[in-house]
């Protein structure tokens, strides 16, 4: 199976401002997940479902009127859960380049009608840049499951 990004292109609006301005926070991380959404729902070919949302990095504000670009990649698979790198990008309309703005690991699961986990595709990394991702998703599980350790005497 292919392993094609699946990349959002729209204008930050007004309604997107927040206090200071700029796209809030709270926008751009419902453009992950619907960019996430697409990528694993495409992926899996079944409705699928957020479980986890890790380290989102906010590295520059967006500025409103400035074009997005959300691109969403399959980095590993479980059984039935997806691991989907997103990066978010933002540019002037005058400007050419786009500037890395977000960047984020989100977790999906596919389900059936009735929330019951359904298996997926199995993404096998073929370059370099994909094996290092692999393991880079693998890593991150690693230290999740520290973390849920952790935050277990506080659920």
């Amino acid at each position: 199976m292919q392993n094609k990004p699946i990349t959002f292109q729209f204008i930050s609006e007004p309604s997107d401002v927040n206090y200071g301005g700029n796209v809030h926070g709270g926008s751009v991380m419902k453009w992950i997940d619907q960019a996430g959404y697409a990528c694993a729902t495409t992926w899996s070919g079944n409705y699928s479902v957020t479980v986890y949302v890790g380290g989102i990095r906010f590295y520059e504000p967006i500025k409103i009127g400035e074009v997005v670009k959300v691109d969403a990649q399959v980095i590993y698979t479980g059984t039935s859960s997806m691991h989907i790198a997103i990066n978010v990008f933002s540019r002037n309309l005058k400007q050419p380049t786009f500037d890395k703005k977000t960047h984020c690991i989100i977790v999906f699961v596919a389900v059936d009608e009735n929330g019951k986990k359904l298996p997926v595709p199995k993404w096998i990394p073929e370059t370099e840049e994909e094996k290092q991702q692999e393991m880079y998703a693998k890593r991150l599980m690693e230290l999740r499951t520290q973390i849920e350790d952790e935050m277990k005497p506080f659920l």
